[in-house]
């Protein structure tokens, strides 16, 4: 087979595999999840299995155990969490008089400041930008929900999750060993090269950026609850989960801590000591976390990160959040290959025969 058939017949196939997922994608999820559960449990039921364990022991004693930690921590956390939302419902009326009575003042009052002509101009500026910015995130929202959970009954969700991670962890190395079989012999090498370095940047990332998620969730959490704001703990929990998207979540528990902070405090120094918090929250992340948990090498930019989770949960909903990571990372390691092979090609360098600016020359 000629190097363009074969190119060919691998693009055909990327191409129905990707139109096969959208297809599907309603019906994904348990699958998704269960796969993601299997990948990271992998290693634990590998060092059990190398200890004389047998693999359907170690399978089933790392998923209880895991099972039991996801249990242990919703029932330890859902009570706090509850209690903290109905007094966040009781406190609504309070925070509305705030808004009408100390919020929309304020704003009109540094309206007025401007000329008519400038205050046009923002007005229609922001109406503009606002209802994009809001049409967009209801869109992306709407995806999710309609493509994820909604369409998924959460009992069914619960028991088909596990039974396919457990299946996947089972028969993990066998489905390894199998696929290794399939690749084509002459280009088996390169091609496992490439899928270590996804596993490594995918596990360093995935991993590191789960243990960062959790840090700040507990520090932030414990922090604004020792300091006595209302719902500290919901806060301090939303940062943390959403800090696995990249400055999201401590924008988001920034903006939040610092609003209750204004409700909650006739004062400015609580608000002071809540931005303390974050500042000191962002500078260990920063400085610390971050760097040696995930760190550089595993060449995942925020940026990228934050498209590949919005794209995704625009095109395949809650699916494609799951999905997200891993296929920026495949894409990710996959582009850079790419384009180590064309700087090492004529396509860079040029005709062997002359320089670069001699082949250029009119």
């Amino acid at each position: 087979m000629s190097r363009r058939r074969q190119r060919r017949f691998w693009l055909i196939a990327a191409l129905v595999t990707i139109a096969m997922l959208y297809v599907l994608r309603d019906m994904l999820l348990p699958f998704v999840a269960g796969m993601a559960i299997a990948y990271f449990l992998d290693p634990v039921a590998d060092r059990l299995e190398r200890m004389g364990t047998p693999r359907w022991l170690a399978t089933t004693g790392v998923l209880l155990f895991f099972l039991f930690c996801l249990i242990l921590a919703l029932l330890l956390l859902v009570p706090l969490i509850q209690s903290q939302v109905v007094q966040l419902v009781e406190t609504l009326p309070r925070i509305v008089a705030w808004v009408n009575d100390t919020a929309i003042p304020t704003v009109e009052r540094l309206l007025t400041q401007l000329s008519p002509e400038d205050l046009e101009r923002l007005r229609t500026a922001a109406g503009s930008y606002a209802g994009e910015v809001v049409g967009w995130l209801a869109a992306v929202l709407r995806s999710i929900v309609t493509g994820g959970v909604a369409l998924f009954d959460v009992l069914t969700l619960l028991f088909i999750t596990p039974i396919v991670a457990f299946y996947l962890l089972r028969d993990w190395d066998v489905m390894i060993g199998t696929i290794h079989g399939w690749l084509p012999r002459q280009h088996a090498a390169t091609v496992l090269d490439q899928v270590n370095e996804i596993d490594r940047t995918l596990a360093g990332f995935v991993r590191g950026q789960a243990t960062v998620c959790l840090v700040l969730g507990l520090f932030y959490g414990v922090a604004l609850s020792l300091f006595g704001l209302n719902f500290g703990l919901v806060v301090g929990s939303v940062a943390g989960l959403l800090s696995f998207i990249p400055y999201v979540g401590s924008l988001v528990g920034f903006v939040s801590s610092v609003g209750i902070a204004l409700v909650q405090y006739d004062t400015w120094t609580p608000v002071a000591v809540v931005v303390a918090i974050f500042l000191v929250g962002q500078a260990v992340e920063g400085n610390f976390l971050t760097p040696k948990l995930v760190g550089d090498k595993v060449g995942l930019h925020p940026v990228w990160v934050m498209f590949a989770l919005l794209a995704g949960g625009s095109l395949f909903g809650f699916v494609g959040v799951l999905m997200a990571v891993p296929v920026a990372a495949v894409i990710g390691v996959l582009t850079r290959f790419a384009l180590q092979q064309y700087l090492s090609s004529s396509y860079y360098s040029g005709p062997e025969s002359g320089t670069v600016d001699e082949a250029w020359r009119p």
